[in-house]
């Protein structure tokens, strides 16, 4: 997004192109953000957190879920997060099992909204081909588009095996409990370590690949049945 805006700014980019892009990613920030802390409650509740409930994040309500900061970091750098919903794995009857389950729904939560957004792309290009050749078809496949790759950069980002993101307490899942307490204690460092990477690129071409088998994979379930109703 800051090198779209330096682009436009010479005289480079395409305003239209960014203004879609911006509202892939707010859609993002206020439904998918909400809907993936949402999947982290949900299923805490389901194995044992009840108390969950009356922490205010049993909902779809964008005010309980958004991280100014991070929602400021995904409009400018593509990578954000929305506030950590707190769960108590001692409810749980395998605390770190149940955490890994609670933490792998966040993801699952971003590749369930990529695939919505994939089937509305192909429904569109496969039914609608005279419409996804006008302006107004192109500017909405171009912002389904940016939305499916938002969302599966965030599903692949969570699941980065460091602390704090949600990757970090699947692998936990299978390290012994000291391993683990002492991760714990250095996961500020760990979080610093995270965006150091993060800023200087080196995590650039994992990141990609793997995003790029996600959206291969979106693009060929999402597509499959339009292929075949129209032959």
């Amino acid at each position: 997004m800051v090198n779209e805006l330096f682009n436009i700014m010479r005289g480079n980019g395409d305003f239209f192109g960014l203004v879609i892009h911006l509202c892939a990613i707010l859609m993002v920030i206020f439904l998918v953000l909400p809907f993936h802390e949402w999947a982290h409650a949900w299923v805490a509740s389901l194995l044992g957190d009840k108390a969950i409930k009356y922490r205010g994040r049993l909902s779809l309500n964008p005010l309980s879920h958004i991280d100014y900061m991070g929602a400021l970091c995904l409009l400018l750098f593509g990578f954000g997060w929305a506030k950590p919903v707190p769960v108590d794995p001692r409810n749980f009857k395998n605390p770190k099992w149940g955490m890994a389950i609670v933490s792998i729904a966040g993801p699952l939560a971003n590749i369930v909204a990529a695939m919505a957004g994939g089937f509305i792309f192909y429904g569109v290009a496969y039914l609608a081909p005279a419409f996804s050749a006008t302006l107004v078809g192109e500017y909405l496949t171009l912002f389904l588009a940016y939305y499916i790759a938002i969302n599966c950069s965030l599903a692949v980002f969570n699941l980065l095996p460091i602390p704090p993101l949600d990757g970090s307490k699947i692998l936990f899942a299978f390290l012994p409990d000291k391993w683990v307490y002492k991760i714990y204690q250095y996961q500020r460092v760990f979080s610093i370590i995270l965006i150091a990477l993060l800023f200087v690129g080196l995590l650039d071409i994992p990141l990609t690949f793997l995003q790029g088998l996600i959206m291969e994979f979106i693009n060929t379930v999402c597509a499959l049945p339009f292929k075949l109703i129209v032959g």
